[in-house]
């Protein structure tokens, strides 16, 4: 809220647009950003300014994700110690040591992601500004409470941990994304999935689709994916893969938009496709569809 003149000037209006499904002016675009920076401490009072707050906060995302992962980079003749072992690659001088295909989960933090009206929302957010790869679970702190707990453990770790696994984290479900890109229209993933209680779901999605399987808190099932060769979920391109997924609030979320994600570069085109995810996801009510 605080920054949004200065995200919105770094982002650019274009990258801005991309995620709002309905035509706006860039005068009415800038007169929103303005009165947001004039009364920052103001919530959306209508699904447009919603749509819009939350467009602006993925771009806020993004570039911050941007501007870490620049920092998180080898230098030359330094010798560096990592702790998160797993979700860093040291082996190119100057490369990003961040790795997405290798992070386990994202934590959404904070009110716009915390406190968005829809779960499905916040894991959108999650999903458009990180573009997670492969499997990622992906889930929220309830009410900004982490920072606290990190005071806490050092004082009694135990019920931090407790506090934290029990009444912090909302699970969100599980996003599964191709990292690779290909043509509109081709084939992108084929899956197959196995509830508890013996149900499959299969199916082969295609370049640009997304897809949701509702999958309650707590229920796990099994995953086999099997991309095209030009695309990796894993462990590498081309190669199967089966694993086991959690669900939540929303479910799990294929995402075979592409790494980076594919928009078409006329608005009309763009805006089925975002009418078509917004939908898929229920990320907002039919109003906004129906514009």
């Amino acid at each position: 809220s605080y920054s949004i003149s200065n995200v919105f000037s770094e982002a650019g209006l274009s990258n801005v647009m991309r995620w709002i499904p309905f035509a706006m002016d860039e005068r009415d675009l800038r007169n929103r950003v303005k009165n947001k920076m004039i009364r920052p401490t103001t919530i959306p009072q209508t699904l447009e300014d919603l749509i819009f707050e939350q467009a602006v906060a993925r771009e806020a995302l993004r570039l911050a994700f941007l501007q870490h992962k620049a920092f998180a980079s080898r230098l030359k003749g330094v010798q560096q110690q990592r702790t998160i072992a797993d979700s860093f690659d040291q082996d190119a001088v100057g490369k990003s040591l961040i790795q997405m295909m290798n992070l386990d989960i994202l934590i959404a933090s904070g009110g716009v992601l915390s406190h968005a009206p829809r779960a499905a929302q916040t894991a959108m957010m999650l999903i458009d500004a990180f573009l997670p790869e492969g499997i990622t679970r992906l889930a929220k702190d309830s009410i900004f409470m982490m920072p606290h707990l990190g005071v806490l453990t050092q004082v009694h770790s135990q019920a931090a941990t407790e506090v934290f696994e029990k009444d912090c984290l909302i699970h969100l479900g599980t996003c599964i994304a191709p990292r690779g890109t290909t043509r509109k229209g081709q084939p992108a993933l084929s899956y197959c999935l196995t509830f508890p209680g013996g149900e499959k779901k299969e199916g082969i999605l295609k370049a640009g689709e997304m897809k949701r399987f509702p999958v309650e808190t707590g229920t796990e099932a099994q995953l086999y994916l099997d991309p095209p060769r030009d695309l990796d979920v894993g462990l590498g391109k081309g190669v199967p893969l089966e694993s086991t997924v959690k669900g939540g609030t929303v479910g799990l979320i294929f995402d075979c938009r592409g790494r980076p994600i594919s928009f078409a570069s006329e608005f009309p085109e763009r805006r089925s496709q975002l009418k078509t995810w917004i939908s898929e996801l229920g990320v907002y009510s039919e109003e906004a569809l129906e514009r």
